[in-house]
């Protein structure tokens, strides 16, 4: 999705090469550029003009050591702008409650319904016993859809096709769920417009009758700019916790991720990366800036890797090759968990990235003045 982005971005750091020091106009000539990539990533133009007068300015106040180029700085600068841009630190989903209630909003087919057997999924690795709600009492099949993903995830799902009050619904829903050891209840609402009066009323008074620990906003990458605005709506109505982007392994250049939390003031929480329910990641500002710098994210690399790979499992396949007993069947077995992270072009897009010569540390607290030339990974 980045892609563009990281390639423009990196032409604008070309700008201060050969360059022994950072001077107002070789800065302004890049910032200009920067400013330009994220308007062409559909960026809001006010956090666009905003972010590059940050990077400016934090720019012109350093000393450059000798150990250090100019573009290596401004790249640290921009890393470290980046992520808090997109909300600085990671936004754990609120576990509160007994049962913890996930209420999901959002428009028509933005991806609800395969989010919440997404985040199903989630929880249940982090020990969580999990019911799914169906409170679509709309969309043809939304009740089947639901089930159909609680049966391949095998989670158990609440429906209740002869009611049609989604209030009602999501009550009893929670009720069930204390009734028998639920610790977790994700209520998948219709879609609706947000200029429908009726329908936003109508979630609403579902938000208000089971006070939900999370209500998150689910909105397709794809849309770019509208997704800001429309989320900004919702969280008008609904004062939402966050915000869930799908599709991001799409083609949509990226403006929606940069903007949601300057313009609606709200955390991107999770992304969807995939069709598979595996293909869900809790949202890390940081690692998100070092992928669009083109500096990897191994860290992600490894957490899916740990999700996939069973320890019991991996110590025994150690022993079959230290025996020579490794076959075939094992080398399909080992192809099918390394699907399971992910496509493969994502996948070496993390390991390719982060075995480039680093442009400089991005650590946050190290300090700028002692900046060290990064070795290769």
């Amino acid at each position: 999705m980045f892609e563009n982005l990281s390639d423009k971005l990196e032409r604008a750091f070309k700008v201060l090469k050969g360059h022994g020091q950072i001077t107002e106009i070789n800065v302004a000539e890049t910032t200009k550029e920067i400013r330009r990539a994220l308007l062409d990533a559909d960026v809001n133009f006010k956090t666009a003009k905003d972010f590059t007068d940050r990077v400016r300015t934090k720019a012109l106040g350093q000393n450059v050591l000798s150990s250090v180029s100019p573009g290596q700085l401004l790249t640290k600068i921009t890393h470290d702008e980046l992520a808090e841009l997109m909300g600085g630190q990671a936004a754990g989903i609120n576990m509160s409650g007994n049962p913890t209630v996930v209420l999901m909003s959002g428009l028509q087919g933005s991806g609800k319904t395969t989010f919440s057997g997404k985040l199903a999924n989630h929880l249940r690795k982090k020990g969580r016993k999990v019911l799914l709600t169906a409170a679509d009492v709309y969309r043809p099949a939304a009740i089947d859809q639901l089930e159909t993903l609680g049966k391949q995830l095998d989670i158990a799902v609440h429906s209740e096709r002869e009611n049609k009050d989604p209030v009602k619904i999501a009550q009893n829903a929670i009720a069930y769920a204390k009734q028998h050891g639920f610790t977790a209840v994700i209520i998948d609402t219709a879609g609706r417009l947000a200029v429908d009066e009726a329908m936003m009323d109508e979630i609403t008074r579902i938000k208000k009758a089971i006070d939900p620990q999370e209500t998150l906003f689910v909105v397709d990458a794809m849309t770019g700019q509208d997704a800001v605005n429309t989320a900004k709506v919702f969280n008008d109505r609904l004062n939402i916790d966050g915000v869930v982007l799908t599709k991001l392994d799409g083609d949509a250049r990226g403006g929606a991720a940069l903007s949601i939390r300057s313009v609606v003031d709200k955390p991107i929480k999770f992304i969807g990366t995939g069709e598979k329910m595996e293909a869900l990641d809790e949202f890390h500002p940081d690692r998100m800036a070092g992928r669009i710098l083109g500096m990897g994210d191994v860290v992600s690399l490894v957490e899916r890797a740990q999700e996939q790979f069973d320890e019991k499992a991996a110590r025994e396949l150690n022993k079959k090759i230290a025996k020579d007993q490794f076959g075939f069947d094992d080398f399909l077995d080992q192809i099918a968990q390394i699907k399971k992270m992910g496509n493969m072009k994502d996948l070496m897009g993390m390991i390719l990235a982060s075995a480039r010569p680093s442009r400089i540390s991005t650590s946050r607290t190290m300090p700028s003045r002692a900046l060290k030339p990064s070795s290769r990974a």
